[in-house]
């Protein structure tokens, strides 16, 4: 049997759901990757697992009341996505950087993109999946798709329309581009 893992950049998906105005219902969303994949592969295809990285909002040493709820609100959201059946969030965390020129603060995702590229290429070398659906617009993770197909495992990219990570795209075995129509088959 095929086995698929499914590794989400959290901010880019919820940024092509922001743009698109849509909320996104995550196991209909990796029930909606994997029948892509399915549809390329002669034999039936399980998922493994679905890998969620992101990281919580945000909150200063004193922190406001509405940061202290975005705070809450995302937890909630990691454990509801942790409810999914074969579904695991991992999370960096959000580092101030200080302000911009307006005034605006700075925040920095850390170890987000490392845990999704450990994961990825841990599966891939340990030779548990046949298929990878990634979606990001990042190429930051250009060596890990080198790594799987070198491996033989078949790499899907999942993207924005916008997404400027050409190289990846070039990379990928496959290719599927995350438009309104696409989230609106996945809409809450």
């Amino acid at each position: 049997m095929a086995r698929l893992a499914v590794f989400i950049d959290g901010g880019y998906l919820k940024s092509l759901a922001r743009d698109a105005r849509i909320w996104v219902d995550h196991g209909r969303f990796a029930e909606e990757v994997r029948g892509r994949v399915a549809k390329s592969t002669n034999e039936p295809l399980d998922i493994l697992r679905t890998y969620y990285y992101d990281c919580l909002p945000y909150r200063s040493k004193r922190p406001t009341d509405k940061e202290n709820r975005r705070y809450s609100e995302a937890r909630k959201r990691f454990r509801d996505l942790e409810d999914l059946p074969r579904y695991t969030v991992r999370q960096g965390t959000l580092k101030w950087r200080g302000v911009d020129a307006g005034g605006k603060p700075i925040l920095q995702q850390k170890g987000v993109d490392l845990l999704l590229g450990l994961d990825f290429t841990q599966l891939c070398v340990k030779r548990q999946i046949t298929h990878a659906a990634v979606i990001t617009g990042d190429s930051d993770f250009l060596p890990a798709f080198n790594l799987a197909r070198h491996e033989g495992i078949q790499v899907w990219l999942f993207y924005g329309e916008q997404s400027f990570a050409n190289e990846l795209r070039r990379e990928a075995d496959e290719r599927v581009v995350i438009d309104e129509k696409f989230l609106r088959q996945v809409e809450k």
